[in-house]
């Protein structure tokens, strides 16, 4: 076991004032989309000189039309943050010190394959954070990179928030990456569960302003109607909302689908001529009739009645279930749900309903079918999706002896610690690892234990274009965004760093065909930038919006994005089925056999408590993920990191306004300011993501004089969705109690 390194807060990390090369002196304003959440707004970036003076929402974006919310105003904090690394360190006799690229290079690629010989390929693992689908380079050559590394041990933000949804889509649709997304700006009546897009923007829905798309919703005559434990930002613009305990969102749903039928309400219309398994589907939820549910769900019976018969004789109507909905025990079974609600009352794949956007890169169909059960976890034998496995396992996977043991692990944009479950054991099993590579600019809760960290450039510093979010914007609407600044010299893109390892990586791994070393090695000549320009105007050339590869036809190229400095509109979303359906598939499947086998599940279950208590998460507006609250505007004003207490249950345990709480679950205790407030129902409580900083080690002094508590230090990695294998994030079952006092009054 490794010792734990000693940061020196002496010993400055940050290069002072690097130099910057071709840089105008004249102000000047670059429009371009903020990277720091899938609403991927556009921003006008003001420079004077080598230094951004403002940023400001972009009127004329095609998509956003000027919206902007405080996280795009912090992209200048997170550009001149003098803690963000710049220069590739290594842990050295308890301290941290810089060292070259080239040196960076040599340790890590050595370091890998010294574990990888000893060991074997998967002894190696590779854990990928959020922010790399906002990263062009990422995107492209990521796969390359654990490729090279040669294992079946890869890990992912995704298996925390959104597996669920892409395994009922896989199962319904053909592939996890075809998603519908509300077609809100034509939609009459929307039902929003476990979702906060007020305050998210979207989530698996690229939509900026939300606030206002809601508004117009209401103005032309429709409904909002949200169904959440806790009044947030978007239940209280709705016309309606209704309070759900914790985990039984798919009680609710299978009840109104009943109902659905029950009442006679089903409208598949042409669905109906490339859809398989209504009987089946129509026997799953039999034995949920509201009278059944609504003590359960404590929604009383006609209400629920009333939300399925709303919903189903709406104009048009659409159903969006997102973090709420995937991050409890059955989510991929209220995931499904959500598509079966949309589907039956004939909103599926219609304008106003659920549809599938047409990308501008064609993703789906460059990419393998996606595909579950090519291999499975090492302990508890979950089968892997998409290529990759529970991030809910990842300690156990280090931390258990035995063949395939992972000994060696590559973080790329992640802090697994604050935001996997169990995050004190992650924690603890890091220390266990022989070698630790993190591709990061953070010295952070999960970084303190590599070995090596090779920190890339700044987003402003980067080229860009949205390759994921794309396949879910509300209307198609793809936009270039140009780097602000040219890299500083000698610091590298995230997509160089991957390109490079993986060259070094295939060297000392035999099997390489030689057009594969071919490629890598073109690439390197070119650059990785250069190389993924050159990638994504074949694909926007290729693509169904494409000029084709004569020069002199008409159509989406590189070259006329550039041209089109606030995007460019390509229209709504358009009915794409059954022709885009993946994979050759010429129907939809209501009821997937997994799924239905699921369900039985569902019929006399009741979702745990300790105390009478149980946990849910929050999105908070200035919040992204743990490195936001590195970012001074993000974090002024109020205390944000506290637990939402309904009033009646703080009276029951003693509990006063502001004072500082024992919250604890099965597997660890944390301490948190309580704020008593009616927003939240009784019998639940709540804390938000991503907090828990100023432990030893780390390096972000403004996060650490915010440190607040981290919820996933109370979530139990053993609690997943049995389907997809996602972390249980929500409905966990806690404790809650004063501090005591100590010392006289």
């Amino acid at each position: 076991m490794s010792e734990r390194p000693v940061w020196r807060r002496h010993v400055p990390l940050a290069l002072p004032g690097p130099k910057r090369h071709g840089v105008d002196t004249m102000e000047r304003v670059v429009h371009r989309s903020c990277t720091l959440c899938e609403a991927s707004c556009g921003i006008s970036v003001h420079v004077d000189g080598d230094r951004i003076s403002t940023i400001r929402g972009d009127a004329k974006d095609a998509l956003s039309r000027g919206h902007i919310c405080a996280k795009g105003w912090a992209l200048k904090d997170l550009h001149e943050d003098p803690e963000r690394l710049r220069q590739p360190i290594r842990r050295k006799d308890q301290r941290w010190e810089r060292i070259s690229w080239d040196e960076a290079f040599e340790l890590a690629s050595e370091g890998i394959l010294a574990v990888r010989r000893k060991h074997g390929e998967d002894a190696l693992a590779a854990y990928l954070g959020e922010p790399l689908v906002h990263n062009l380079g990422s995107i492209l050559f990521s796969d390359e990179f654990i490729g090279a590394l040669g294992t079946h041990k890869r890990f992912s933000a995704n298996s925390l928030d959104q597996f669920p949804k892409q395994l009922a889509c896989h199962w319904m649709y053909g592939s996890g990456l075809f998603i519908p997304v509300p077609d809100i700006d034509r939609t009459h009546h929307m039902l929003i569960l476990g979702a906060n897009p007020v305050v998210s923007n979207g989530s698996l829905m690229t939509a900026p302003g939300m606030r206002g798309r809601l508004q117009a919703i209401q103005k032309r005559g429709g409904r909002v109607v949200v169904i959440d434990p806790v009044r947030t930002e978007t239940a209280r613009l709705a016309d309606e909302h209704h309070f759900i305990r914790p985990d039984t969102d798919p009680l609710l749903l299978a009840a109104m689908i009943h109902t659905i039928f029950a009442e006679d309400r089903l409208r598949m219309g042409r669905l109906g001529e490339f859809s398989e398994g209504l009987e089946t589907l129509k026997r799953a939820v039999a034995g949920f009739a509201p009278r059944v549910v609504a003590s359960r769900v404590c929604i009383p019976e006609d209400v629920i009645r009333s939300l399925a018969l709303s919903f189903g004789d709406a104009e048009s109507a659409v159903c969006y279930g997102r973090m709420g909905t995937s991050t409890v025990r059955f989510g991929t079974v209220t995931s499904w749900l959500v598509e079966v609600l949309n589907a039956i009352t004939g909103n599926l794949d219609r304008s106003g309903g659920a549809m599938f956007p047409q990308p501008p890169v064609d993703v789906i169909s460059l990419q393998p079918p996606t595909r579950r059960g090519r291999w499975h976890s090492r302990i508890r034998g979950t089968p892997e999706f998409m290529g990759e496995l529970p991030s809910a396992s990842l300690a156990e996977e280090i931390s258990t002896p035995g063949d395939g043991q992972v000994r060696s692990l590559v973080t790329v944009a992640g802090n697994p610690v604050l935001s996997s479950p169990g995050g004190q054991r992650l924690d603890a099993a890091l220390r266990e690892l022989d070698f630790m590579v993190s591709i990061d600019f953070y010295l952070n809760e999960t970084t303190r234990h590599a070995h090596l960290i090779l920190p890339p450039v700044g987003p402003l510093e980067r080229d860009h274009f949205e390759v994921a979010f794309s396949l879910f914007s509300v209307r198609n609407v793809p936009r270039w965004s140009p780097r602000v600044f040219d890299p500083p010299v000698g610091e590298r893109s995230d997509g160089a760093i991957l390109l490079e390892l993986a060259q070094r990586l295939r060297r000392g791994r035999g099997g390489t065909s030689r057009v594969r070393a071919l490629a890598l090695s073109a690439a390197l000549r070119l650059g990785a930038d250069r190389a993924a320009t050159i990638l994504l105007d074949l694909a926007l050339r290729t693509g169904p919006h494409g000029s084709g590869l004569l020069p002199w036809r008409s159509g989406l190229s590189l070259k006329s994005l550039r041209k089109a400095e606030h995007g460019i509109d390509l229209g709504p979303i358009e009915p794409a089925l059954p022709g885009r359906l993946p994979g050759g598939r010429s129907s939809i499947d209501l009821a997937p056999k997994e799924i239905v086998q699921e369900v039985l599940q569902l019929v006399d279950w009741e979702p745990e408590t300790n105390d009478g208590l149980l946990l849910i998460g929050r999105r908070e507006s200035r919040s992204v993920n743990s490195w936001s609250h590195n970012l001074p505007s993000l974090v002024k004003g109020r205390m944000r990191c506290v637990l939402y207490i309904h009033p009646a249950d703080a009276q029951e345990r003693g509990i006063a306004n502001g004072s500082d709480v024992s919250v604890s679950s099965r597997i660890g205790r944390i301490e948190v300011p309580a704020e008593i407030t009616e927003a939240v129902m009784p019998g639940v409580v709540s804390l938000p993501h991503g907090y828990g900083h100023g432990r030893e080690g780390t390096a972000m002094k403004i996060a650490a004089d915010h440190p607040g508590a981290s919820m996933n230090d109370l979530t139990d990695p053993e609690r997943v969705d049995a389907l997809s294998g996602n972390a249980v994030l929500s409905g966990i079952p806690v404790s809650v109690a004063p501090l005591a006092r100590t010392g006289a009054e």
